[in-house]
C-alpha cells in the first residue's frame, strides 16, 4: 500500500535525485534544517518574541541560535564558516529573515523563521509568471504596511500587468479569492504563512543583484534521464510525475509561450511603416530626387551634394531624425560640435569621436592612442575631463590594463546616451539648427520659384516666336 501510494503521489526520492542536479544539495540542507528544528534532540527552540505593541511568532535568532548550533553540532571552528553555511541555507529558502527580501544569514540579532516543507525546493517547484502575478496582486489587496511592495516588485507587477492584459481580470479574481480565504485564518497563522510565501518568491524571483539558486547548469540538465518530467505549479495540483503524451506537451509548451512578453505584429508593422515613410524621400531608388539618381543616370552631382560641407534642406531635416543621423553627416557633426562648444560641453563629442577613431586605427597604434585618450579625457586633472558614472569608469580602467580597440565601449555608450538625452534635444531647439533649417527652406523655395519663372519665360518666348513665324508666312 505504501509503495502504491508513493507511486501515485509522485516520483520517489531516488528518482528525484537522478532527475534534478540540485537534489543532492537539497537533501543535505534539509537534513541539517530538520535537526535544527528538532528541539527534543538538542535543536533550536522556536519562540515568540515580544515587540513594541505586537508579538512576533515562531522565530529564532541568527547569531544566538542558528550560528551557535552550526558551530556546536557540525564541528565548525570558525564562526565565519558557520555564517557562510547558514547563508547558503538561507539562499535556498530554508530559513529567511522576517523583515528583509535578501536571503542571507547575518551575524547580529536579526530574527529568522523556518520555511514550511511545503515550499521547500525539493518539491520541484517551477512557478509560472501567472502565479507570481497572482501573488503580487494579492499583496496589493491586503493593504498592510508590512506587506507593501518593494520597488522591484512594483515594477514586476506593472510589467506582468502589461504582459497579461487579456487575462488580468482572471488573475485579479484569483487573487481576490485567495485574500478572502486568508482572512478567515488566525492572525498569527496568517502572518507566518504570508512571510513563508514571500520567502518562497524571494528564492524564485530574487531581488535584482541576488543569485537565483534554483537555476540549473544547462550541461547538467542535458544529462537528465527524464527531462520532460512535469513539475508543480505554486497554486496548482501536483501531477503524477509521469511523462505526458505528446499532445499535452505541446499544449504545455504553447501555454508557456503565451506567458512570454512579445511585441505585437501590428506594432512592428507600424514601426516599419513609420520608418519607411520617414526615409522614403531620401532613397534615390524610390523617390525622384534632384539631381537625378547617379546609379541610373551616371550623373554624380547627387553624390557631390551629399559630400558637400554646405548641406541642402533635406540633409538638415534629416539631422532631426536621431542623433545617429546627425553624427553620420560630416556637416551635421560639425554643426553639433559648434553647438556643444557654445554650451562648454564639446569634450563629450570629442571623446566620442576619438573612440570612433581608435576603433579604426592600426593595431600597433591602438595601445598608445588609448593611453592618450585616457590622459586627455579621464585621468586626474585631464584638460578635457568628461563626466562618467562609477560603473563605466571602473570598467574602462580595468580594460586599459590590456588596451584594445573596444576598451572604451562602456564609456562611449554612456557619453552617447548623455548627449542623446540632454544636448541633442537642446540642439534641435537651438537657433543654430532652426536658422539653418529655415534658411535652407527659403533657398529651396526660391529655387523653385526661379525655375517656375524660367519655365514660363521660356514658354512665352516660344509662343512669341511661333506668332512671328505665322505672320511672316501669311504675309
Amino acid at each position: 500500500m505504501a509503495e502504491g501510494s508513493k507511486e501515485q503521489g509522485g516520483l520517489s526520492g531516488a528518482d528525484l535525485e537522478e532527475d534534478s542536479p540540485n537534489m543532492i544539495v537539497y537533501r543535505k540542507i534539509e537534513d541539517i534544517v530538520t535537526r535544527i528544528q528538532d528541539e527534543k534532540a538538542g535543536g533550536v527552540s522556536i519562540r515568540t518574541v515580544k515587540s513594541f505593541l505586537s508579538k512576533i511568532p515562531s522565530v529564532v535568532s541568527g547569531k544566538g541560535d542558528i550560528v551557535q548550533w552550526l558551530i556546536k553540532n557540525l564541528n565548525i571552528e570558525d564562526p565565519a564558516e558557520a555564517i557562510h553555511l547558514g547563508s547558503l541555507i538561507a539562499a535556498h529558502g530554508y530559513i529567511f529573515p522576517i523583515s528583509d527580501h535578501v536571503l542571507t544569514l547575518k551575524d547580529d540579532g536579526t530574527l529568522y523563521r523556518f520555511q514550511s516543507p511545503y515550499f521547500w525546493p525539493s518539491n520541484c517547484w517551477e512557478p509560472e509568471n501567472t502565479d507570481y502575478a497572482i501573488y503580487l496582486c494579492k499583496r496589493t489587496m491586503q493593504n498592510k504596511a508590512r506587506l507593501e511592495l518593494a520597488d522591484y516588485e512594483a515594477e514586476n507587477l506593472a510589467r506582468l500587468q502589461r504582459a497579461f492584459a487579456r487575462k488580468w481580470e482572471f488573475i485579479f479574481m484569483q487573487a481576490e479569492a485567495q485574500v478572502k480565504i486568508d482572512r478567515k485564518k488566525d492572525k498569527a497563522e496568517r502572518k507566518i504563512l504570508d512571510s513563508q510565501e514571500r520567502a518562497f518568491w524571494d528564492v524564485h524571483r530574487p531581488v535584482p543583484g541576488c543569485v537565483n539558486t534554483t537555476e540549473m547548469d544547462i550541461r547538467k540538465c542535458r544529462r537528465e534521464k527524464n527531462p520532460h518530467r512535469v513539475k508543480k505549479s505554486v497554486y496548482g495540483v501536483p501531477d503524477d510525475g509521469q511523462s505526458q503524451p505528446s499532445p499535452v506537451l505541446k499544449i504545455s509548451f504553447l501555454n508557456i509561450q503565451l506567458d512570454r512578453h512579445c511585441m505585437k505584429v501590428s506594432k512592428v508593422a507600424d514601426s516599419l511603416m513609420c520608418y519607411t515613410e520617414q526615409f522614403m524621400e531620401y532613397d534615390p531608388f524610390v523617390s525622384a530626387l534632384e539631381p537625378s539618381n547617379p546609379w541610373v543616370s551616371d550623373d554624380v552631382t547627387f553624390w557631390d551634394a551629399e559630400a558637400s560641407k554646405d548641406p541642402n534642406q533635406q540633409r538638415v531635416k534629416k539631422w532631426g531624425f536621431s542623433l545617429d543621423e546627425a553624427l553620420k553627416d560630416p556637416a551635421g557633426r560639425d554643426m553639433f560640435l559648434k553647438f556643444l562648444e557654445s554650451e562648454f560641453s564639446s569634450e563629450n563629442l570629442r571623446f566620442w569621436l576619438a573612440v570612433q577613431d581608435l576603433k579604426q586605427r592600426p593595431l600597433q597604434e591602438v595601445s598608445s592612442r588609448a593611453q592618450e585618450i585616457w590622459q586627455e579625457f579621464l585621468a586626474e586633472g585631464a584638460p578635457s575631463s568628461i563626466n562618467l558614472d562609477s560603473h563605466s569608469y571602473e570598467r574602462t580602467s580595468q580594460n586599459l590594463k590590456d588596451p584594445g580597440r573596444y576598451s572604451y565601449e562602456d564609456a562611449q555608450e554612456h557619453i552617447f546616451k548623455l548627449m542623446k538625452s540632454d544636448s541633442y534635444a537642446r540642439f534641435l531647439r537651438s537657433n543654430i539648427y532652426q536658422d539653418l533649417l529655415l534658411a535652407r527652406k527659403k533657398v529651396s523655395r526660391t529655387l523653385q520659384s526661379l525655375s517656375l519663372s524660367a519655365f514660363w519665360l521660356f514658354q512665352g518666348k516660344s509662343l512669341t516666336g511661333k506668332r512671328l513665324t505665322g505672320l511672316m508666312q501669311s504675309s
